[in-house]
């Protein structure tokens, strides 16, 4: 069991001055939307739906990345680093997917990815700062709320068209199911055992729907 680990201020600092976000290019209006995968073009979206979901999602992840950077400042060289950076290396994989289709679906970044960049990094570093507990407890909590939006989105999608949404389906719930594994893995190693666990859970939750709330909007 790993109790409190540190890194120096300075190092935190530098970690998180290093993540501004680099964001993909072409956000202009588009007629149709091609998967390149298929080749087959989208005339009759929802584009607005489609729009909000990828943006969200973008933020999110790109969130996600920064919170397991700042647990990765405090806890990387201990015994549980190699678990935290294997559920960032699925967080960096998912990102990496939807800056592509950002570019692929016209979509603009939320304003707000430097506020999350910041926060994000803060958070992880935070309750990593309450050791391997802490850590693992805004996993649990995190993943739990992304999971729960993804699901929302699925339903969304299945209403709309599930043959037209195909493929942003299968992605969706390819994610789904990798956040729930690291919702799983935090439950495995001792996230209940934090302090304060169901406090702190909470108001993870709480700013996770704030997020989703704006980034959807904004």
């Amino acid at each position: 069991m790993v109790g409190c680990a540190g890194a120096p201020a300075a190092s935190v600092l530098r970690r998180l001055c290093s993540g501004a976000p680099r964001l993909p290019a072409g956000y202009a209006s588009s007629a149709s939307i091609r998967f390149c995968s298929t080749g087959k073009t989208y005339e009759n979206i929802n584009y607005a739906t489609v729009d909000r979901i990828i943006r969200v999602d973008h933020a999110g992840e790109y969130g996600a990345n920064r919170i397991y950077a700042g647990q990765m400042a405090v806890l990387g060289r201990t015994n549980v680093g190699p678990v935290i950076q294997k559920m960032w290396d699925q967080e960096k994989a998912h990102l990496k997917k939807f800056n592509e289709l950002m570019v692929k679906f016209r979509v603009r970044p939320t304003i707000l990815m430097p506020f999350w960049n910041v926060m994000g990094f803060v958070l992880g570093a935070g309750t990593a700062l309450l050791g391997k507990e802490g850590a693992m407890a805004c996993t649990v909590a995190i993943e739990e709320s992304i999971a729960h939006h993804y699901n929302n989105q699925i339903r969304t999608l299945m209403e709309e068209d599930p043959e037209k949404y195909e493929e942003l389906l299968q992605i969706i719930k390819q994610f789904r199911d990798e956040e729930l594994e690291h919702h799983d893995t935090g439950l495995d190693h001792d996230a209940e055992l934090a302090p304060a666990y169901a406090i702190l859970k909470g108001a993870i939750q709480v700013g996770c729907k704030a997020a989703i709330y704006l980034s959807e909007r904004f």
